[in-house]
């Protein structure tokens, strides 16, 4: 009995160590495991699209992302065709159907680290997106192909860090300031409050859309009031001129683009007032002439400074709520708005004198819906109906452009889409299902435009031979959260 006694306990000895080890390697599993749980927060979607469109128009990204209907192009006059014996047709007037889980999106949120008075916290944010889209063109006819097959590439969508502090004193002690300083790339300040539509634009062109690079501080001052000013720089979404779309412009410029705004909130009201300052060089290079009139090229100091304000307004209580916003853009297009600039004077130095294309884009969102049928926590159902309007026009330059053979004419008008638009509105009613982490939407989308002949007057308008096209687009989407 007591051999058994001293094997027993003999081997107690020699396993303890053993199990405290393993004890302490469960203990440190768990550790990183709720460390991870606590500050990573993984989310993303799996969403698809099934879109068919009445005609051809100016799309990106797999022509989900609708800008708007291409412009008539007749095969030939209605005189040729009396005598032709062929049938006049609209060459843009072409249906397309497609189907793509292009946008599938993931991202993770760092949150929960603080040293001493500091928050930190941060995000990268990425999906599919480029490598299928060859429809951005602002050409009067289709004539490419819709490229529609091959392999997406997956794309930075958001990368930043930010830091916060809370509880700061304010003037005369009654309330408290908190400040956010974020550093990386996000939502343009002027982009970040978007309507409410399940279509991959959405609301562009008629809001403005970009994400950048930008420093941006946000302080909230006391419980109503919030101040934001932002510097920010050009990636993806870039300002037009000489050279097409392009960072160049604000790269030589050396100035990064300015915002600042104002929020007052409250009770499910949110109002928020800002303007957009831009400052860029279209041109480094220009041309002069020597003695014996011929070109040399020369270093100039061209720069276009232009300011756009907005307004966005939103409230919401219970099941409803309305958004609505709208903006005076000069040389907007850097926020895929219908806008550009053109030449207002050619100088004798080589340098150039420009004019900003000035337009007026307005939206506005209603949605009401809630829990419908039985509800189980782990699938809450829900019907929400939505309405989306918008409404631009194009008000022309802010000076007379350049015509330098007095033809009435301008020489130069830089935009990404057709100059010859004068305005446009769409209407999008839909349909949003949704149970649990599954969402199905159906969205009917018209968009229509009214066009001119092309011949721009000094202003920048097109205003001889108005007629209206129109794009019907029906969209079915399929998302499903994580």
């Amino acid at each position: 009995m007591k051999r058994l006694l001293s094997i027993a306990l003999l081997f107690a000895v020699l396993c303890t160590p053993a199990m405290a080890q393993e004890t302490a390697k469960q203990a440190k599993k768990e550790a990183v495991k709720s460390h991870l749980k606590q500050h990573f927060k993984p989310y993303g979607f799996i969403r698809n699209y099934f879109t068919y469109d009445s005609r051809e128009s100016i799309t990106g990204t797999g022509d989900l992302y609708n800008y708007q209907p291409r412009d008539e192009y007749w095969n030939q006059t209605e005189a040729d065709a009396e005598t032709s014996g062929v049938p006049r047709e609209d060459l843009n007037a072409v249906s397309t159907f497609r189907f793509l889980s292009l946008t599938t999106r993931v991202g993770l949120n760092i949150v929960g680290y603080q040293w001493r008075g500091t928050e930190f916290s941060g995000k990268i944010e990425a999906d599919f997106y480029t490598g299928l889209s060859t429809k951005t063109g602002p050409a009067t006819v289709f004539t490419g192909t819709h490229s529609v097959t091959g392999v997406a590439q997956f794309r930075l969508r958001q990368a930043y860090v930010a830091l916060g502090w809370d509880s700061l004193p304010m003037l005369g002690g009654k309330d408290f300031a908190r400040v956010d300083l974020t550093i990386g790339q996000t939502w343009h300040p002027m982009a970040a409050d978007l309507c409410d539509v399940i279509s991959l634009a959405s609301g562009a062109p008629f809001g403005p859309f970009n994400r950048s690079p930008m420093v941006k501080m946000d302080a909230r001052l006391g419980k109503y009031v919030t101040l934001t000013a932002a510097g920010l720089w050009q990636m993806q979404y870039n300002s037009t001129g000489p050279n097409a779309q392009s960072a160049e412009y604000m790269l030589y410029g050396k100035t990064p683009e300015a915002y600042l705004g104002l929020s007052v909130h409250t009770k499910g009201f949110l109002m928020r007032a800002g303007a957009d300052v831009l400052s860029i060089k279209p041109r480094n290079l220009g041309k002069v002439k020597d003695a014996s009139d011929k070109d040399v090229s020369v270093t100039v100091n061209d720069r276009i400074t232009t300011a756009s304000p907005f307004l966005y307004l939103q409230y919401k209580t219970g099941e409803f709520s309305i958004k609505a916003k709208t903006i005076f853009s000069e040389a907007g297009e850097h926020m895929n708005l219908n806008s550009g600039y053109g030449v207002k004077a050619k100088n004798a130095d080589g340098s150039w004198e420009y004019t900003p294309l000035r337009t007026s884009s307005s939206w506005i969102s209603i949605v009401y819906g809630g829990k419908v049928g039985a509800q189980e926590d782990k699938h809450p159902q829900k019907l929400q109906g939505i309405l989306f309007a918008g409404y631009i026009q194009n008000l022309g330059t802010k000076e007379l452009l350049y015509d330098g053979d007095n033809d009435g004419h301008p020489d130069a008008l830089y935009t990404p889409r057709p100059s010859s638009m004068n305005r446009m509105w769409r209407v999008s009613p839909t349909l949003l299902y949704t149970v649990g982490k599954f969402q199905l939407g159906l969205e009917y989308e018209v968009t229509s435009v009214q066009y001119g002949d092309g011949k721009l007057n000094t202003n920048g308008l097109s205003t001889n031979g108005l007629h209206w096209v129109t794009n019907h687009r029906v969209q079915l989407m399929t998302k499903y959260n994580f």
